[in-house]
């Protein structure tokens, strides 16, 4: 497995960290290269890292796929070059991502035109707003990974979180790593309920905390009030653009994942996608049960992860169809 760390200007005072994985005896340069695209206050980290087994980048670059891990403004090893903290989704959708896809494109192995996309939390946000604001986009297959689009539903804490616009983007978030590196090792192991809208502690390996925090970021206030707006009005308004009805227009295939047990981003929001858009090739996927439910977060690190979520990508990428 080789992995090539790529520094790329957005054009907005920042330069994007890209991480290129492949493994030269299994890759398959007749496919696309794929990106990830991190979500809410995360970095990438969490997709090249997994307590028990292969990451879901690994387990893609096993499988015959060249793998970019995307840190956007403000994330992982991004670096401002004169950028400030004053963005919103829409510069993470139209002109980061922009600039990662063409970088991807331009460095790829592979002779490919479009990349595959999956887009984790948020990060599948900024992907639909990126297909939907920007018609010429270079995507191909899309994976949304517990999803919002429309608020169809919301769970009752996070709703209280953001229930003021105007407070919430006031807010500076600092510290909040080390906040997590010393409170999810004792709430998992101690109050484990506390956190079961995230992550159920009965199917993650709750001594690799410290070294799962590592994907922590500080969220940013101007996007915090924004995710306010949005979960208030349950719709998600850019450049004048209503999100859930723009999607209805796509015809990308697109593979929607969600979590049976995910609090943070229940199921009839993160089916909302599936059921919106247009393409004819496109499926839904719901893990867990409700005997053996999955949270948001173990949707990628818990020990169930690469039977039940990674493979699945993995096959419904590869295949012929998208």
């Amino acid at each position: 497995m080789k992995t090539v760390e790529h520094f790329i200007p957005n054009g907005d005072g920042w330069h994007l960290a890209l991480s290129q994985t492949w493994d030269e005896a299994r890759l398959d340069k007749g496919r696309r290269p794929v990106v990830i695209v991190p979500g809410y206050g995360m970095n990438s980290f969490i997709f090249s890292y997994h307590p028990r087994g292969p990451s879901l980048e690994g387990y893609l670059a096993e499988a015959g796929f060249e793998v970019w891990r995307a840190d956007l403004r403000a994330q992982g090893r991004s670096i401002s070059v004169g950028g400030g903290e004053d963005y919103g989704l829409e510069d993470l959708a139209l002109t980061d991502l922009e600039a990662a896809l063409l970088a991807v494109l331009d460095r790829s192995h592979t002779s490919a035109d479009r990349a595959d996309v999956i887009g984790a939390s948020l990060g599948g946000t900024i992907m639909f707003l990126h297909a939907a604001l920007h018609r010429e986009h270079r995507m191909a297959s899309l994976v949304a990974i517990g999803t919002p689009v429309r608020w169809v539903e919301i769970h009752p804490v996070l709703k209280l979180v953001f229930s003021s616009p105007t407070l919430i983007g006031m807010l500076p978030f600092r510290g909040t790593r080390r906040f997590a590196e010393i409170a999810l090792p004792r709430l998992m192991k101690r109050t484990p309920w506390v956190l079961s809208a995230y992550i159920n502690a009965d199917i993650t390996d709750s001594s690799a905390a410290r070294e799962m925090v590592k994907t922590v970021e500080d969220p940013n206030r101007h996007v915090n009030r924004q995710i306010a707006r949005w979960i208030r009005e349950r719709d998600l308004i850019v450049k004048g653009q209503n999100l859930s009805t723009q999607i209805r227009g796509l015809e990308n295939p697109l593979l929607c994942v969600l979590a049976h047990g995910d609090g943070i981003v229940p199921r009839r929001t993160a089916e909302y996608p599936y059921l919106t858009v247009r393409s004819s090739a496109r499926r839904l996927l719901c893990v867990g049960s409700k005997e053996r439910t999955m949270a948001h977060a173990d949707l990628f690190v818990s020990n169930r992860a690469q039977e039940q979520v990674f493979a699945p990508i993995a096959a419904w990428l590869a295949a012929p169809g998208p």
